[in-house]
């Protein structure tokens, strides 16, 4: 069986802290880029959203720098959490990919949910190429 629900991430994590290997933990928010279909989709998961509700990105190349620092030893015996630097609205991202959401008075129930603290990963040296999901678009990396 996979790691696939938040309770098994969670306890697969706690494992590896307390094992004697040395470890780093790095997560992501959502994955898109090189075409993989991961905006695409958006739409038919969130189409109950609120379109107001912001989202942290990470474009598949700034996986790859995150994996360099963490495989260099830079995130060694820590939990990094990796971002670009904008999150995005749910409304935004079915926009850039020519979906249309209704707009929503409605108050945010939570505001910060979906929202990832890159701080750390940002002051041991991340810096995201792609900055965010505009950039990608402009650039041709979506």
């Amino acid at each position: 069986m996979g790691l696939t629900s938040p309770a098994s991430k969670v306890a697969a994590e706690r494992e590896l802290r307390e094992s004697s290997l040395n470890w780093s933990i790095v997560r992501f928010p959502f994955v898109y880029g090189d075409r993989d279909g991961h905006l695409e989709s958006l739409p038919k998961y969130v189409g109950s959203w609120h379109p107001a509700q912001r989202m942290s990105t990470i474009h598949h190349r700034d996986i790859a720098a995150a994996m360099k620092l963490a495989l260099d030893g830079t995130f060694d015996r820590r939990v990094v959490n990796v971002a670009d630097e904008a999150p995005a609205s749910i409304y935004e991202l079915s926009d850039l990919i020519g979906a249309r959401m209704e707009s929503n008075a409605e108050p945010l129930a939570n505001p910060w949910h979906l929202h990832v603290d890159s701080s750390l990963a940002r002051s041991l040296g991340f810096r995201a190429s792609v900055r965010t999901v505009y950039q990608a678009q402009q650039e041709g990396l979506m």
